[in-house]
């Protein structure tokens, strides 16, 4: 995977279809809200809706939350570097 470098996800809801699989994969991390899209979790499990919000990927949830945006059907789950914000699993990694 990166290493230790910390790493942050997002969800883009204009691509999400509400499948809910990030949700199975890591409930800790992701919700699917009353209009049927997935949102990250913020501090006490907080919903953080505004657009591009991200919220730190725990280590010990890294697996889940890969596996989740490689199973996405919507293609929205984008996980990225801290540092220099470039994405390392998601539909923009390279």
């Amino acid at each position: 995977m990166t290493g230790q470098q910390p790493l942050e996800v997002w969800i883009d809801q204009d691509l999400c279809t509400g499948d809910g699989i990030c949700v199975q994969y890591a409930p800790e991390v992701f919700e699917l809200d009353i209009d049927g899209l997935a949102y990250v979790r913020g501090e006490g499990d907080e919903l953080l809706q505004d657009p591009g919000a991200t919220v730190p990927v725990p280590v010990d949830l890294l697996r889940d939350v890969v596996e989740s945006a490689k199973d996405c059907p919507g293609d929205c789950i984008h996980v990225r570097r801290v540092s220099d914000r470039v994405e390392v699993y998601g539909p923009d990694a390279e």
